[in-house]
């Protein structure tokens, strides 16, 4: 049986603006277990990007109970995330978020740099997350000379390059073409297949989706419904 990695019980987030009570997440009920594939799908404001912070350990919640890894990341202070999630978490954004005057191979290395490989185990590692997300030939490349889905394949690299046991993405299709959300999709799925890397994507496309095994809905807040049969991508 898969490991249980990720579990929320009655969590909620509020947050408070001008002495206002704002209910971001109410009474969340989430289980993920490791090598799933899960979406958390809703409009904007329906409180994805929040949920998937405070997995993350960016965000706190204001209510509930929250372990990752059996850890509970509620008690512990701001070094101590940082470091558990230097350990454990491949963040992919919107917005690639790449250094301009690094290139391709530049970029993914920099999460290395906090650790006591070498230079050779840095570019082993390094050219084998770039082999993962097909893109070996653009490692000299800046991303000025890469494409939009160029470019998110190279901060997935960056993401899975320190083999992280799981990859947060939010929204990493939001500023892609449909051809290149598609690439960008499908390397994902690769990932989940062929090397069971737990990914929670959060997205507001049906498309993305559907390429998850599990998808999740919120609505203002609420997780209210839950599916399991994959969606057609074709």
């Amino acid at each position: 049986m898969n490991e249980l990695l990720i579990e929320m019980k009655n969590l909620s987030r509020v947050f408070r603006r001008d002495g206002v009570e704002i209910q971001v997440l109410r009474d969340i009920n989430l289980r993920v277990f490791s090598s799933d594939f899960i979406s958390l799908m809703g409009p904007s404001g329906s409180g994805k990007s929040t949920l998937l912070n405070i997995i993350a350990g960016i965000d706190r919640p204001s209510g509930g109970e929250l372990r990752v890894l059996d850890a509970d990341l509620i008690s512990m202070n701001e070094d101590q995330l940082a470091g558990w999630r230097n350990r454990h978490v491949g963040f992919v954004f919107q917005h690639f978020n790449l250094i301009p005057v690094l290139t391709a191979f530049g970029n993914v290395e920099l999460p290395l740099l906090l650790t006591p490989l070498s230079k050779k185990e840095r570019r082993e590692h390094v050219m084998t997350a770039l082999n993962l997300v097909g893109l070996t030939d653009r490692a000299d490349h800046y991303p000025r000379q890469l494409s939009g889905g160029q470019e998110q394949r190279v901060a997935i690299a960056r993401a899975i390059v320190t083999d992280p046991t799981f990859i947060l993405a939010d929204e990493p299709t939001g500023d892609l073409d449909a051809e290149s959300a598609e690439e960008v999709l499908k390397v994902l799925a690769g990932l989940n297949d062929q090397f069971q890397k737990t990914i929670v994507l959060v997205t507001h496309d049906p498309r993305a989706a559907a390429y998850a095994h599990i998808r999740h809905y919120l609505d203002k807040g609420v997780l209210i419904q839950k599916e399991h049969a994959p969606l057609s991508v074709t």
